[in-house]
């Protein structure tokens, strides 16, 4: 991994030696944090160019994301801004939220204020676990519980196959050993909204200044107060990425694959295989998979879940392949049955002259003498 620590060297360097990490996107403009530092025309340091993208780079698609890694071409040193020429290979990336090159995810639950649910938790944790990125558990609000409860979780979760760090932002409970977690990687912050991870970065960050909202009184959930993906640096080394708060993550996992996203279940599956290559482990004959462990009722649930958005994207391409979309002159849309491509169609009179000469060719002089009394030449 390229070291994101700013330092000075003596001269500055080439055109194709300046390369940065995009650490925010707005509209068509890219935020980006360099590797070393150039110098203006004063001879201050810039850290940091404002750059568009590469008209080429639009013509083939390259889409640029918070996180990525590129080569900036024709920096203007006067107005700090720049052009991306290149987007290096990502070596990982993730559509929701868009963020390239992640190395972990640090998952940030409250457990009190509003009180920590486990099925949400269970929810977020698949979400996590199927990005194939390392996952960070950290519960906030320790204060809030006594020594005797936060034991119980750890218990709880670590049947999970999770090892939860327990951090308060109020009292800086565990913000030592989380720092030390987060230095020198790209990290994706996730969780649901009113848990404190505004808070968390204002306490991690102390130049950044983020929302903060109380939780709602009815429904003890947190009101939103991130509203884009942004890459913030660390004092310590390494990069933070806070992203939108939301209370459901979409699981947009296959069936078959939601198992695997369970540790617990993870572990039971390292003893053998099914009878069944395509098992659902609800109670098949010889499932490796028993129902014996607490979150098998939420994989029950996610699964039912994962199984009617199969069945219901399927539907929506064969509904697709068979009918159109038409809009009357009133604005209402309507579908209509799709004829058979060229079964309706009446034949152009091109063709029925082309097949004509084609006719003509291929018969005989006797033939064609034939077809023309037939034809009443």
């Amino acid at each position: 991994m390229h070291d994101l620590t700013p330092f000075n060297r003596s001269s500055s360097p080439t055109v194709s030696d300046i390369m940065g990490t995009v650490i925010a996107v707005q509209a068509n403009f890219y935020q980006v944090r360099l590797d070393e530092p150039l110098k203006d025309h004063n001879n201050a340091p810039i850290y940091h160019l404002l750059c568009t993208r590469r008209t080429r780079l639009k013509k083939i698609g390259q889409m640029v994301m918070v996180g990525d890694r590129i080569i900036i071409e024709e920096p203007d040193y006067q107005d700090a801004r720049g052009a991306i020429a290149q987007v290096l290979p990502r070596k990982t990336e993730l559509s929701r939220p868009p963020v390239a090159n992640a190395e972990q995810m640090l998952l940030v639950f409250a457990l009190d204020e509003p009180p920590l649910e486990p099925w949400q938790l269970s929810r977020f944790l698949v979400k996590a676990e199927s990005t194939d990125i390392p996952c960070l558990l950290c519960l906030n609000k320790a204060d809030l519980l006594t020594s005797t409860q936060q034991k119980t979780w750890q218990e709880r979760l670590e049947k999970w196959g999770y090892n939860p760090l327990f951090i308060s932002v109020m009292t800086s409970q565990g913000l030592t050993d989380l720092k030390d977690r987060l230095k020198d990687k790209i990290t994706i912050l996730a969780g649901p909204s009113g848990v404190g991870k505004s808070s968390l970065i204002n306490t991690l960050i102390p130049d950044v200044k983020q929302r903060v909202n109380s939780v709602s009184g009815k429904l003890q959930k947190g009101r939103h107060t991130t509203r884009h993906v942004e890459l913030f640096e660390l004092p310590d080394g390494g990069l933070l990425a806070d992203t939108p708060g939301f209370n459901q993550p979409h699981l947009d996992c296959s069936p078959s694959q939601l198992i695997h996203y369970f540790p617990e279940a993870k572990q039971q599956l390292k003893q053998g295989n099914c009878q069944f290559s395509d098992c659902f482990h609800r109670g098949e004959p010889n499932c490796v998979i028993d129902n014996n462990w607490e979150r098998y009722e939420h994989y029950l649930t996610f699964l039912e879940e994962a199984i009617t958005q199969k069945e219901a994207t399927q539907q929506m391409a064969d509904q697709e392949s068979t009918v159109k979309l038409k809009v009357k002159a009133s604005g209402e849309e309507y579908y209509e049955p799709k004829l058979e491509t060229k079964k309706y169609r009446r034949t152009s009179r091109r063709q029925k002259h082309q097949d004509l000469q084609d006719l003509y060719e291929n018969q005989s002089l006797e033939e064609l003498e034939e077809l023309e009394d037939d034809l009443d030449f």
